[in-house]
């Protein structure tokens, strides 16, 4: 799909053409573009004179949530966007180039590892452009076939944030902090941080339960993975290459089921927003 890279940039009041500002993409997830993304997120990197450029997937497309259903969009959809994203704000004569991060909540997660693997900015980024730190927030894609299989040359120096709690029941933090952990040991620098008591989507403002029996996701532990280097489904325990058959028999059995909570909670989303201007405060600079 083309990309569109359809979106809001938010710069820093104090923006000036003489001084360049580093930026910030932002990728929602499953559920589009939410009102938090602008009024928490891009709000606090403003204050602190990052710009925010929150893009949108699903609505230059038709969609409107890919929760129940995520072949709507396809995956690499969201990641041609970013990098589009990525090639607009690089020619903005106020913002920096070598200073450019993506953040990605859920699904948007998953853009937010992606883009940082190897071949994926080969292919994809703008020439001579990669985004200069990662993020991932309560991110999808740390187990099953989205996750990439971390070795060495698979993903890039720029260094990754996972932001994610350990009540989360969408995209479980065993996973995500051992993914992040396999990352680190291949060679990118990948941190973690753990938020006690927080469901997905944390970061919003209503602290209702929300239950959401209908979306799939991946069971805890799912052990599929894709070697982007070589273009096989492995099984992450054994690192052995898989057939078709046998990588589909593991999904039915091991990975596949639907059925999970979303809960906003002010304490962690304040914990969550200091961890990330920390993390950008260290890799982009002032």
């Amino acid at each position: 799909p083309a990309a569109s890279a359809q979106g809001e940039l938010l710069l820093p009041p104090s923006a000036a053409k003489e001084v360049k500002s580093a930026a910030v993409v932002l990728v929602h997830g499953s559920g589009g573009i939410y009102p938090e993304q602008v009024t928490f997120w891009a709000k606090l990197l403003n204050q602190q004179g990052i710009a925010a450029f929150v893009i949108d997937v699903f609505g230059p497309r038709g969609v409107k949530s890919t929760g129940e259903d995520q072949s709507q969009v396809p995956f690499a959809t969201d990641t041609a966007d970013a990098f589009a994203a990525l090639g607009m704000l690089a020619s903005h004569p106020q913002i920096d180039p070598k200073r450019i991060a993506i953040m990605g909540f859920s699904r948007g997660g998953i853009t937010a590892v992606r883009s940082g693997a190897v071949p994926i900015i080969k292919g994809a980024a703008p020439a001579g452009l990669r985004f200069a730190a990662h993020i991932a927030i309560y991110s999808g894609g740390c187990a099953g076939v989205l996750s990439i299989t971390p070795k060495t040359g698979a993903f890039s120096p720029e260094p990754m944030l996972f932001v994610h709690g350990d009540a989360d029941d969408y995209a479980y933090l065993s996973d995500c902090r051992s993914y992040a952990q396999r990352i680190k040991a291949a060679g990118t620098p990948t941190e973690v941080v753990v938020l006690p008591g927080a469901r997905h989507k944390f970061d919003v403002d209503s602290t209702r339960l929300i239950h959401l029996p209908s979306n799939p996701k991946s069971k805890e532990g799912c052990p599929l993975e894709y070697d982007l280097l070589d273009l096989k489904v492995r099984d992450g325990r054994s690192g052995e290459a898989l057939s078709t058959d046998k990588a589909k028999e593991i999904g039915n059995d091991l990975c596949s089921t639907k059925g999970a909570t979303m809960e906003g909670n002010h304490a962690a989303r304040d914990a969550a927003g200091k961890a990330v201007l920390e993390f950008l405060g260290r890799t982009l600079g002032p």
